[in-house]
């Protein structure tokens, strides 16, 4: 994992396209080019900003988000306590597996934490026995016991 980034400076134009790409994204043939109609851009300066905002990870993802539950899988916050001689090795084997959403790096006794989403209910146990089998290390899973949604709005 990378040491974190620095904070980033962000321009009233990155924060409407994040604000406007937030909830609401409109289902046409057309998605961009409206949003972008929406901003007074043109759909290739939208999508020029989006690749910019991802490939200096301002963004580090951009996509729908889908609940899995409703789709009959199934997800959970994981955590594990990785010696630190052993963090990058583990970090890669983590991350090579399918199921693994996104991994954090943290400053605790649990120094890594990942999100895993699976197609079946099962899929999780079968997940965590995998990667406490290749890193011989335990994991520590966190299953939500509700559900909140936190939209974050950025003032222009």
């Amino acid at each position: 994992m990378t040491e974190r980034q620095a904070p980033v400076a962000l321009s009233d134009l990155d924060r409407n396209i994040i604000n406007a790409l937030q909830g609401g994204f409109p289902l046409t043939d057309t998605p961009y080019a409206d949003v972008a109609a929406t901003l007074g851009i043109s759909e290739a300066a939208l999508l020029d900003r989006l690749k910019e905002m991802l490939a200096t990870r301002v963004l580090t993802r951009f996509g729908p988000m889908f609940q899995v539950e409703r789709m009959g899988g199934r997800f959970v916050l994981a955590a594990m306590a990785v010696p630190e001689s052993r963090f990058e090795a583990v970090n890669a084997q983590v991350n090579a597996l399918p199921e693994v959403a996104h991994n954090y790096r943290r400053d605790h006794a649990f120094n890594m934490w990942f999100v895993l989403a699976t197609e079946t209910p099962g899929g999780i146990d079968a997940a965590i026995a995998r990667i406490e089998a290749e890193t011989e290390l335990p994991v520590y899973p966190f299953p939500k016991l509700k559900e909140y949604f936190v939209e974050m709005k950025l003032k222009a």
